[in-house]
């Protein structure tokens, strides 16, 4: 299926936002059917506003593959291997 940019209306703030193709396929590659409400600001505020307004905690690590320094949502315990986002994805889909 081939996708295109659409401009959709935030539901909370009322500001007109792009759904990327990429995004599209993201959303269609996960399963939902329904495309989002709310501009990126508005999801962000509305997620710190469910997490009690802290921001989640990252924590330092380096990359088992690359070697790259990141940060990850999770305190690494040194037993099991952590991945920067772009290792985590290529070791996800089997590359």
């Amino acid at each position: 299926m081939v996708y295109e940019d659409k401009v959709l209306n935030c539901r909370d703030c009322g500001k007109d936002f792009v759904f990327t193709a990429g995004e599209q396929e993201f959303f269609s590659q996960r399963g939902f059917e329904n495309q989002p409400t709310r501009c990126p600001e508005c999801r962000k505020a509305r997620k710190m506003q469910q997490n009690g307004g802290s921001a989640r905690q990252m924590y330092d690590a380096v990359c088992t593959s690359c070697g790259a320094p990141c940060k990850v949502p999770f305190q690494p315990s040194g037993d099991k291997p952590v991945y920067c986002s772009d290792c985590f994805s290529a070791h996800r889909t089997g590359r």
